[in-house]
């Protein structure tokens, strides 16, 4: 059995960090709207006080970079300090679907730009003392291109250029894993994207390759980053280090068709789309994002760590499950509440309602798995 080390702690949380604008033109910023920039401190003292030593949080860039070329961290160097002061270890997300306004996305200088400003957070972070840096250097580079570059759900609201965008985001990916890495070798690089099933209907039989088609197209990005597919993009094997997958309810369908449940005989058991992953890159993986809401929070994580369990029995190097959104945030679409963390979105003192079914889940959890960086993952049989 695969006993995990890479992280501080197996059990992760993830803060809502996405800064895209909107079909409508505004701006989204969930690190402010559930207050996390004003409580970062007491945010990540809860997570210690239940158990959680690693997070899963990002920069503004936006914020950062207001006039090209300069740099204001103000708005990250509070949560750095407060997370050093929490005992707690961060992978810092450097674009989480957001970018500076004065940027085209499609053009050569975007790469540019964010490798120079990849190039400067790494710095700072190295110059705070940080441990065993990681970065998220892209978040979703396939789910990216897909909501922005061929449906316009969200920026550069385009359709028809999916596969233009995911180009795009590679190279800056590229771009920017070159950049952190002259300036602080010891980082490490956590590449993030879903992983999904796609089957075809019951009664579309004749659509088995199509499907099959749409469900390896998972696997496009990271196979751009390692060099294995469009090598002109600059890809090599070294810039696949960590890969982190995004796992939800909702990420197996029908072609063509609704959701596979999970009592559907034709539903895939997570483990083995872990053990897929892991075969084919050969790397350790990261369950990066994976939540639900109301009250199936906690039914749906301990499904994920039953079939994490039985993939760390078949030797596949999970190293650690992140719960995401750690808090609950308001909707991208609408604002409205949505109920998916382990605590609440804060009231006006920064006080924040613990999901008592959740805490004891991962308590259950915790019991079950042992602590990663502290000794032995213990295995108890189901």
């Amino acid at each position: 059995m695969h006993a995990p080390t890479l992280f501080d702690g197996f059990f992760l949380g993830g803060f809502e960090c996405s800064t895209h604008r909107r079909h409508d033109g505004r701006r989204l910023d969930l690190i402010a709207a559930t207050g996390h920039d004003r409580h970062a401190a007491a945010d990540y003292g809860r997570m210690r006080a239940n158990g959680i030593r690693t997070v899963r949080d990002g920069l503004r860039w936006h914020l950062i970079e207001t006039t090209p070329g300069h740099y204001d961290w103000s708005s990250l160097l509070p949560m750095v300090r407060a997370a050093r002061e929490a005992g707690v270890q961060v992978i810092w997300d450097l674009c989480h679907y957001g970018w500076p306004d004065d940027i085209d996305i499609w053009r050569p200088a975007f790469v540019e730009r964010f490798a120079r400003f990849a190039a400067a957070a790494a710095a700072v972070l190295r110059d705070e003392g940080v441990e065993t840096p990681f970065y998220c250097p892209v978040n979703e580079i396939s789910y990216w291109a897909w909501a922005g570059g061929d449906m316009a759900r969200f920026n550069p609201m385009a359709r028809g250029r999916g596969m233009e965008l995911k180009h795009q985001l590679v190279r800056a990916s590229i771009a920017a894993i070159d950049a952190i890495r002259a300036a602080d070798p010891r980082a490490r690089i956590v590449q993030v994207d879903p992983v999904i099933n796609v089957m075809p209907r019951p009664d579309r039989r004749k659509d088995a390759e199509a499907a099959e088609q749409a469900r390896l197209a998972q696997f496009e990005a990271w196979d751009m980053i390692g060099g294995h597919a469009w090598p002109g993009l600059g890809g090599k094997p070294e810039y696949l280090d960590i890969i982190g997958v995004n796992y939800y309810s909702d990420n197996q369908w029908f072609l063509h068709g609704g959701t596979i449940e999970r009592t559907h005989p034709q539903y895939r058991p997570f483990a083995d789309i872990l053990a897929e992953t892991h075969q084919r890159y050969g790397r350790p993986v990261l369950v990066a994002e994976t939540g639900a809401e109301g009250d199936a929070r906690a039914s749906w994580f301990d499904y994920v760590c039953d079939q994490v369990q039985a993939a760390l029995r078949a030797g596949v190097p999970v190293e650690g499950i992140c719960l995401y959104p750690i808090l609950d945030y308001p909707g991208w679409a609408n604002d409205r509440h949505c109920e998916t963390g382990l605590y609440g979105l804060c009231d006006e003192q920064g006080g924040r309602c613990l999901h008592q079914p959740l805490a004891n889940a991962l308590m259950r959890q915790q019991a079950r798995f042992g602590t990663a960086r502290d000794g032995i993952l213990r295995a108890i049989a189901s």
